[in-house]
């Protein structure tokens, strides 16, 4: 092989250039070719190179001339297509597009029935044009002769002695280069074995090719089988085809079916030519001129030929017929959508070069149905999209999707969020993205909402550390409160997903407050989840807590530790239910200052047990001070001690009090619940204590003296007319009424000795209503001479 690259270089070096590079080489059967795989120097596309060396074949070299002219005039689709022609004296070089020679698919069996019958109708369109248009005569048409392009269609060529019957000395005429051709003889009509070659001269024109189309039917569907010993046998031939395929191996070359009749048999309708895949081949050209109808149509039938057409002609055939129609023509998303199909069967170097440049500007087009079907599509696309291209390109492009008046475009762009992330920059991902995401969060369609909820579930774990705690609790802590119940089971779910994702401190603190409005949830659905989360939750901080230490405070003091009494108000080892409730209490009595005097029985004088009249009141205690019962409250302490800070006094210690004056410090406790209200507890309003009234203890004789007193001051006073009251006024102070000095006397003891004592009480001003009807009574003005007492309650008639 090196040999033979070495010589062609040679030829080349000593004539005309050859601005195509030589590859490998290509097994070409029954030709005077060799042939060669090759790439064009200028932009390195494949081609393919057919040579022929002059020297070694000298007695040929008319046939590769007459191919070689005969492939610059003809054009045609089912003919190869030359690129150049090069001749030296040693060599002849034609360069072609890239083909591969029929019988290699042929001998493999790799070609479907709805394939070969695509492949026969472009052979037979080749024929038909060489036959009528050009009025000549190929002569050489079999399997050897046919190639298929890079996009999997048939080319016919072999165009060695295809000769026009308007020149008298055309090549096919001269026995000795049509005998030439190598293996020729297995593809001579019957006419021309029997009198030889002149004899097409008086048949039709094209007798001699419709003959070699029925041996090439013949050898396609017989895995390359030739010759004629067996072309009766039509086992492997369609049924469709049969009657034709006959008629064109007639022996009489007068009455043989052309190939002209038999492509007009094929598409007559229910002909064997009228199948999907030829009409497809057919349209695809026009793709874009034609209606939205004929387009659907057309791209209806692509769905039905996928399996059966080559790989080969969706990449180089129809591909580039579809990116322009959905890109130029209107094709709308149904066409992007068979390209994607097609481009899921192309190398990711193909892709990036077909596909991507398209892809990109697409997403830049205003058409919302081209927008959505892009968004649709992105997880078959976003494999074949490097990351620089998504963040720099496609990113920017995509983001006006969220702000899109269309809900449906803004939905399938938060959708599209879970696929691209993998493609996008930290930085991208905790700025701008997060940005348009706080927007779709407070969508006005509950469903956008929702979706954004599931989006930043799933993309947490790609967010920063920081963003995630200061994002993801706020979005899913709001969310729990939306009145659309799938985005509060989507919050519930989002936040059962990432939980481990939470500080302890922020699941206690943060987040199972949330959690607890929606154990509550009028929505069934909700309360399941919410207790699914709640549970979640309520595990992780319980583990946490348990590896906390049991206090954080510092040890005790040495006095303590010796022996010393501890305050009442620090629990030792209470765990019932009532303990914390104790210790609550007695913290505050504890700590309240002020003098409160300790009750005992061996401080406090004992009554005198001699007899006493019912009448007359125990003897006053005239030692000390009367007990701390004055002070009836939790309350009335904390006020006490705030107003009137006195001399501290020796007290109890807690312990000797607990045990001593349980029921009476119990009843304090009770009174203080039944006083406070739910915001009073701690901010009480401070009240001046009562002073409480000293007892009166006359000896069990009246106070004739004091009562008189009285009468004589209720006299002093002015009567006023009837119906008509002093006004009086209660002051109020800190939100209590104003309280009034009253002092009564009393006497003790009998005789001589009898000793005038004075009490002195504070009572509140109380204002009584006084309802007066002065349309129905008239105001009498005459004092009345009457005792005080009598006028008692006549404003209430």
């Amino acid at each position: 092989m090196d040999f033979l690259k070495s010589a062609v270089a040679s030829a080349i070096s000593k004539g005309p250039p050859f601005p195509y590079t030589f590859g490998d080489r290509v097994d070409l059967d029954h030709s005077v070719w060799t042939l060669y795989n090759g790439t064009k120097k200028e932009d390195a596309s494949n081609c393919s190179i057919f040579s022929f060396d002059i020297t070694a074949n000298k007695s040929r070299l008319p046939l590769v001339k007459n191919a070689g002219r005969k492939l610059k005039t003809l054009r045609h689709p089912g003919l190869i297509r030359v690129l150049d022609t090069v001749a030296t004296e040693s060599y002849v070089y034609i360069a072609t597009e890239r083909v591969i020679p029929l019988g290699w698919h042929v001998r493999r069996k790799s070609l479907s029935v709805e394939t070969i019958k695509w492949g026969l109708y472009t052979i037979a369109n080749a024929l038909r044009f060489i036959n009528d248009d050009a009025s000549s005569v190929h002569g050489n048409v079999r399997v050897s002769t046919v190639f298929t392009s890079e996009s999997g269609e048939w080319r016919l060529g072999g165009l060695d002695i295809l000769s026009s019957m308007k020149e008298d000395d055309a090549v096919i005429y001269m026995k000795t280069y049509a005998g030439l051709v190598p293996d020729i003889n297995h593809c001579i009509p019957p006419e021309v074995v029997k009198t030889g070659w002149d004899t097409i001269k008086k048949n039709p024109v094209a007798a001699v090719d419709s003959y070699d189309f029925g041996l090439l039917i013949f050898e396609v569907f017989n895995s390359g089988v030739s010759g004629t010993d067996h072309v009766s046998e039509t086992t492997n031939i369609p049924p469709s085809i049969q009657q034709s395929y006959k008629r064109l191996l007639n022996a009489n070359p007068k009455v043989r079916l052309t190939v002209s009749h038999f492509l007009e048999q094929g598409r007559r309708t229910g002909g064997f030519f009228e199948t999907p895949l030829i009409r497809l081949s057919e349209g695809i050209e026009s793709l874009g001129l034609k209606s939205e109808g004929e387009r659907t149509e057309l791209l209806s039938e692509l769905d039905e030929v996928s399996e059966d057409f080559p790989e080969e002609f969706f990449k180089m055939k129809i591909l580039p017929e579809l990116l322009k129609s959905v890109e130029f023509g209107g094709g709308g998303p149904k066409v992007f959508n068979h390209i994607l199909k097609i481009g899921s069967k192309l190398s990711n170097e193909e892709y990036e070069a077909r596909l991507n440049p398209v892809i990109i500007r697409l997403f830049a087009s205003p058409d919302r149905q081209i927008r959505v079907s892009l968004l649709d599509s992105l997880p078959q696309m976003i494999g074949h999209l490097s990351q620089k291209v998504v963040t720099d390109k496609i990113f920017p492009q995509l983001v006006t999707g969220f702000t899109d008046l269309a809900p449906l475009v803004r939905e399938q762009t938060v959708k599209s969020v879970l696929t691209i992330i993998t493609k996008l920059s930290d930085r991208t991902i905790n700025g701008d993205l997060l940005k348009y995401l706080a927007k779709t969060s407070n969508d006005e369609q509950p469903g956008i909402r929702t979706n954004t909820t599931i989006c930043l579930g799933k993309i947490a774990r790609n967010l920063g550390t920081n963003t995630r705690q200061k994002v993801l609790i706020a979005a899913f802590t709001r969310s729990l409160r939306d009145p659309f119940v799938h985005a509060r089971n989507a919050a519930l779910q989002a936040l059962a997903a990432t939980a481990d994702l939470f500080p302890e401190d922020d699941c206690a603190i943060k987040i199972l407050p949330g959690l607890c409005s929606s154990l509550v949830d009028k929505e069934k659905i909700v309360r399941d989840q919410a207790n699914k989360t709640f549970d979640v939750f309520i595990s992780r901080v319980r583990r946490y807590a348990s590896s906390l230490p049991e206090s954080i405070l510092p040890p005790p003091t040495a006095g303590t530790i010796n022996g010393g009494t501890p305050r009442m108000g620090t629990p030792q080892n209470d765990i019932s239910w009532t303990g914390w409730a104790i210790s609550s209490f007695t913290n505050k009595i504890a700590s309240a200052s002020g003098d409160i005097e300790a009750k005992s029985s061996s401080s406090m004088p004992q009554a005198t047990s001699e007899t006493r009249s019912a009448s007359v009141p125990p003897t006053p205690i005239a030692e000390g001070p009367r007990p701390s019962s004055n002070i009836r409250t939790i309350s009335d302490l904390h006020r006490k001690a705030v107003t009137k800070p006195l001399a501290p006094t020796l007290m109890r210690t807690p312990t000797e009090q607990f045990f001593q004056d349980a029921q009476a410090e119990d009843d304090e406790i009770d009174d203080a619940w039944g006083e406070m209200g739910e915001d009073s507890f701690f901010d009480a309003p401070i009240t001046p204590a009562l002073a409480t009234p000293t007892p009166f203890d006359d000896g069990g004789e009246p106070d004739f003296a004091g009562w008189l007193s009285s009468q004589a001051q209720a006299k002093a006073k002015a009567p006023l007319p009837k119906g008509l009251s002093r006004p009086s006024t209660s002051v109020v102070t800190n939100g209590q009424p104003s309280l009034t000095k009253v002092v009564s006397t009393g006497s003790l003891g009998t005789g001589a000795n009898t000793k005038k004592l004075a009490r002195t009480s504070m009572k509140p001003n109380v204002i009584k209503p006084k309802i007066i009807n002065l349309s129905t009574r008239t105001l009498d003005t005459k004092p009345k001479e009457s005792v005080a007492d009598d006028n008692w309650g006549d404003a209430w008639d």
